[in-house]
Order: C-alpha cells, then structure tokens, then sequence
C-alpha cells in the first residue's frame, strides 16, 4: 500500500516537473513553437527599421524615410524561390486589394524586400512585380544591395533565411507592419488573409479618428 503510494507520488512530481519544464520552455504557455516564441518576441520588443539603402523595381535608392508618416506592409522573399514565396505574394496581393482605397499610398505602402540582393536587381523585380501586378508605386519591391545592412534588418524583424549552397534559401514567412514611427507594431500569418486586411483596417481606422 505504501510503496504504490509512493510510485503515485512520484509519477505526480514528474508530471508536475514536466509541467513546470513546458510552461518555461514554451514562454509560458504561450508559444507552442519556436516561430510562435519568436513572433512573441517581436512583439514584445518591437524593433525599429533600421537605416538602410532600399533599390526599388525602378532603380530607385532610398531610405525607410521615402514612406514618412505612412505605415509600411512588408514581406521578406527572392524571387527565384518555387515553393512559399509566389503565395506569399498572391496573398500580399489580397490583402493591398481588400484595404480601401482611399487609404492605399494615402497612409499605407506595401514594399516586398527581397533577401537575395546579387541576383534580385531592379530588372529582375520589376518582371516580379507585373506578375503579380504590383504598380511599382503604392506596392513596390525592393532589394537591400548592402550586405551589412540587410543582415542588420533581417535580424531585427526576426527574418531566418538560410542558403542551401544551391542558390535557393530555406526562410520563415509572415506579413510585417511597420508603423509611422518605422517601429514593427504587428507580424501577422501570411495564410491568414482576411484576417490579416481586418487588422490593418482596423489600425487605419483606429488612426485616422484621433
């Protein structure tokens, strides 16, 4: 009787150890993955845009400040990529065509960077951009030339991109808020498209009232 009691009261402290080890490693619950845990990160910290030299579809050279007092939609991808990237895009697309308009190029931007500088020149993303027919303007793509800068960025947002030595990249994708300020106020799921356009909605709303 009272070794059972003793096998009982161990299984329940190894439970309850357990328990204590993925409430911890889990961010307290709240992160069930390490892409959760990281967007929660973000979130938490909110990082600046950094200074960078965006090169646009036109050739074009400017820094985060181009979109002053606008907020920034931002996707992270190279163009040469078959498998996420052209749905991250078509759903980057859904989204720009379900805001209003009167807010689009008004009080938002969309702006795809591309991670692969060498090969995504402006030629090279200004075909990109018609094949999901950006208008190169209210949604450009852009890529960060400088090397130093872009890994300066795609570590700040939380960008994992990963040569695999054959000119393709294993990455994480999301859609990207960037406010007025140029602080990162939301990463949304790139699945998630109407839910995604009513959080932005939203937020336009929000501020155009006060």
């Amino acid at each position: 009787m009272i070794k059972n009691q003793h096998n009982t009261i161990a299984v329940i402290l190894v439970l309850l150890f357990g328990c204590v080890l993925f409430y911890i490693g889990t961010d307290g619950f709240k992160a069930f993955t390490a892409e959760t845990a990281r967007v929660n990160q973000l979130m938490e910290e909110r990082p600046v845009f950094p200074d960078v030299t965006l090169e646009d579809n036109k050739g074009r050279k400017y820094p985060i400040s181009e979109f002053e007092d606008k907020y920034v939609f931002i996707t992270f991808l190279y163009t040469s990529c078959g498998t996420v990237c052209p749905q991250l895009e078509m759903n980057m697309a859904k989204v720009y065509d379900s805001l209003p308009k009167k807010y689009i190029g008004e009080d938002i931007v969309f702006l795809s960077i591309s991670f692969d500088p060498t090969r995504d020149d402006p030629a090279t993303l200004e075909t990109y951009r018609k094949a999901f027919n950006s208008d190169g303007e209210t949604w450009r793509m852009a890529r960060i030339p400088n090397q130093t800068e872009l890994a300066s960025l795609l570590e700040k947002f939380g960008v994992i991109v990963i040569p695999d030595g054959l000119g393709n990249f294993t990455h994480n994708s999301a859609f990207y808020l960037v406010d007025k300020n140029r602080r990162l106020v939301n990463v949304m799921d790139f699945t998630k498209i109407d839910e995604a356009a009513e959080k932005v909605i939203s937020i336009l709303e929000s501020d155009a009232r006060e």
